[in-house]
């Protein structure tokens, strides 16, 4: 963790659970164990290699700025694999392109607006060769970045970021005059990042604080950007970044685990219980996720707010046993019956609402044939 902490400040033993999904069919396929300190990039290797044995060699990896390292794209460029990457906009490849655009006031000059999402962007074809095995060179396929800027955020950033300056102005000044010494370097670097500081070692009272104008200034300048990279895929900056918007999708499978599930941390004992859980939670995050897409894709959103709803319109029904008596089910009613329809489960028969009569009908006679007229001849 970042700072050594889990996000709930539990001082326990972490671990990171990789689930891999399809977004066609909006299923996991694939889950692995990671130890907790290992950062999100150490792992691509493993996961690439899974994926491939499994029978998944050229999906396109949809990947956050977790995943982002110089040593993962070149692996992506030597494997030949597509993917969409989002990247830091204070990287220097990124940077170099949003100082190109130069100085402005509202929005950059050369860039494209997309009228729906009211977001400027720019697609840069880049190049990038590697070295593979035996000295040959290998290029890299349709590596291209897509640059985006979105006004509306840009003046949230430099509000956000003139607050954070201001109250760590009035923090600093405060210590200052009080005397008192300063936390830590990690705690320092951590709760006044805009500030350069300067303290006596011996006793670590505060001396002096500027504002770090540098890094202050390409935070101005980066406000409003982000930025991904797409390799081995025919798209535009906007196609990029409605795929990437598919990413979105993991949160949801993550409130599933927290919520739905139930399965916000796990109480385990030894390794073996671990797996055994991990195995059973994969199983029913298949389920559940099944659920969620019939849930999505039918009328039923429009009558249920949430799966949860949903699963809670069916909980009343019941499967009653006595002992030595054949079982017997609770009526299907209202709702029930659409989520059966959407579902394509047949109501188990007599727990429909209609009634058919089960009276033996007495055939009635048939219709008497017709008489053809008699033609007499005189």
């Amino acid at each position: 963790m970042k700072w050594g902490r889990s996000k709930d400040r539990l001082p326990l033993e972490q671990t990171i659970e990789v689930v891999v999904y399809s977004l066609e069919s909006h299923m996991p396929i694939y889950y692995r164990t990671f130890p907790g300190n290992i950062p999100d990039s150490r792992s691509v290797e493993t996961i690439l290699t899974d994926l491939n044995h499994a029978g998944f060699p050229k999906v396109i990896l949809v990947t956050d700025r977790g995943y982002e390292s110089l040593a993962n794209l070149e692996r992506y460029i030597l494997r030949k694999q597509p993917m969409i990457m989002s990247v830091k906009v204070h990287q220097r490849l990124v940077m170099e392109k949003i100082l190109e655009l130069g100085p402005f006031a509202g929005r950059p000059d050369g860039m494209r607006i997309d009228a729906g999402t009211r977001i400027y962007h720019k697609q840069y074809d880049m190049e990038y060769d590697v070295s593979g095995k035996g000295g040959a060179t290998i290029k890299a396929d349709r590596l291209k970045l897509n640059l985006y800027f979105d006004a509306v955020r840009r003046g949230e950033e430099l509000t956000s970021l003139d607050i954070a300056i201001e109250s760590q102005r009035a923090a600093l000044q405060a210590i200052k005059d009080a005397g008192e010494p300063l936390d830590d370097d990690v705690t320092i670097k951590k709760n006044y990042n805009w500030f350069n500081i300067e303290y006596k070692a011996s006793d670590r009272t505060l001396v002096s604080f500027t504002v770090n104008e540098k890094k202050v200034d390409n935070a101005r300048r980066a406000s409003g950007f982000f930025a991904n990279m797409t390799l081995g895929v025919d798209m535009d900056a906007m196609q990029a970044l409605d795929a990437y918007g598919l990413r979105d999708e993991q949160e949801k499978y993550f409130q599933q685990m927290k919520g739905q599930m139930g399965f916000d941390k796990q109480r385990c004992w030894s390794e073996e219980g671990k797996t055994g859980r991990l195995f059973v939670l994969f199983t029913a995050l298949i389920i559940s996720s099944y659920v969620r897409h019939i849930w999505k894709t039918t009328n039923l959103k429009d009558t249920f707010s949430s799966t949860h709803e949903m699963l809670d319109e069916m909980r009343s029904i019941r499967c009653i046993e006595h002992k030595g008596k054949a079982k017997f089910i609770t009526p299907f009613v209202g709702s029930q019956l659409e989520i059966c329809k959407a579902f394509g489960f047949d109501v188990p028969q007599g727990c429909a609402p209609t009634y058919m009569s089960k009276k033996k009908a007495e055939k009635k006679p048939g219709r008497p044939k017709k008489q053809h007229p008699i033609k007499l001849e005189s």
